[in-house]
Order: structure tokens, then C-alpha cells, then sequence
């Protein structure tokens, strides 16, 4: 019964600080990564944004040109 509780409460104090252990030990060695001036990661993006307008456009005049008479074709 004794050993049962030890167990238990070992597992518990294991949980609980391992946690802070794992964060202790991530800061050690950081190094951060070089950062390049002449180049952007958002190049190229203004096609896929054009390319988006023109969709949503498309599909408003479709939404706006249905003129609403969905009626069942069944009796």
C-alpha cells in the first residue's frame, strides 16, 4: 500500500516538473537565424490576391444573377 502512494506520488512530481525542466533546457543553445535585406516573402502575392478578387467577383454576379425560382421539380 505504501509503495502504491510512493509510486503515485513520484508519477505526480514527474508531471509537474517536467514542464519546467523542458523549458529550462530549450533557452541554452538558441541561436537565431540570419535575416536577408534584399528579399521578400511576400513576393508574388499580388497575382494570387487578383486571382481572388476576380473569383469572388465572379461568384457575386452568379449569386446576384439567380433570379430565385428554384421550384421543385417533383409533384
Amino acid at each position: 500500500m505504501k509503495f502504491r502512494n510512493l509510486l503515485a506520488a513520484t508519477a505526480a512530481i514527474s508531471l509537474a516538473a517536467s514542464p519546467a525542466l523542458a523549458q529550462s533546457s530549450a533557452n541554452v543553445d538558441r541561436i537565431s537565424a540570419p535575416v536577408a535585406q534584399d528579399e521578400s516573402e511576400l513576393q508574388g502575392s499580388g497575382i494570387l490576391i487578383a486571382i481572388l478578387a476576380a473569383a469572388a467577383v465572379i461568384a457575386g454576379i452568379i449569386i446576384i444573377a439567380d433570379n430565385g425560382d428554384d421550384e421543385p421539380i417533383s409533384a
